[in-house]
C-alpha cells in the first residue's frame, strides 16, 4: 500500500528590518512564492531596549517600538501583496532576533524556507546571516537561501 503525502503550501519566511538588503530578500521570496504557488511570511523582531530606569518611559518606548514594527510590517506586506496578489503571514515578536527566529522556525511547521539577503559591506553579510550560515546552520529546521543584497529587480525576476 502506498502512503499518501499531504501536499503543503510552501511558505517562504523573510526576516524584515530596516536594512537596505531586506527588499532584495522580500522580492526574491515573493517571486519564488508566486512561481511555486507558495506564500510569503514576514518576521519582525522588536529587540529589547537598554533603557529601564523608569517604568513609564520603558513602557512608552515599548509602545513606540511596537508602532514602528507594525508600520514597517504594513509597508512590507503591501509590497508582498503587490508582487504576489496575497497578503503575507505576519509574525511580530519581542526579544533577541536570532532566538525569536529559531523559536518561530521550530513552532511553525508550515515554514519551508528561510530567505535572507546578505549585506554588501566590508563588515560582512550581516549578523543574522553570519550566525545562521556559520555554527548554527546545522541546527536550522528548514533550508536557508541567502540572496546577494546587490541583486537588481531584473536579476531577481530572471533567477526566480
Amino acid at each position: 500500500m502506498v502512503e499518501s503525502r499531504e501536499i503543503r503550501e510552501r511558505v517562504f519566511l523573510v526576516v524584515v528590518d530596516n536594512s537596505e538588503e531586506v527588499r532584495v530578500a522580500l522580492r526574491f521570496a515573493a517571486k519564488r512564492a508566486e512561481h511555486s504557488g507558495g506564500r510569503v511570511a514576514l518576521l519582525y523582531v522588536i529587540e529589547p531596549t537598554e533603557f529601564q530606569h523608569w517604568m513609564f518611559v520603558g513602557t512608552l518606548m515599548a509602545e513606540e517600538a511596537r508602532e514602528v514594527a507594525e508600520g514597517a510590517v504594513g509597508g512590507f506586506s503591501k509590497i508582498v501583496q503587490e508582487l504576489t496578489g496575497e497578503m503575507p503571514v505576519v509574525y511580530i515578536r519581542e526579544g533577541e532576533r536570532q532566538t525569536e527566529l529559531m523559536k518561530l522556525l521550530k513552532e511553525e511547521p508550515s515554514i519551508s524556507l528561510l530567505v535572507l539577503a546578505a549585506a554588501d559591506s566590508a563588515d560582512g553579510p550581516g549578523p543574522l546571516v553570519s550566525s545562521l550560515t556559520g555554527d548554527m546552520v546545522g541546527g536550522l529546521p528548514v533550508p536557508i537561501t541567502v540572496v546577494p543584497g546587490t541583486l537588481s529587480d531584473e536579476d531577481i525576476d530572471r533567477i526566480t
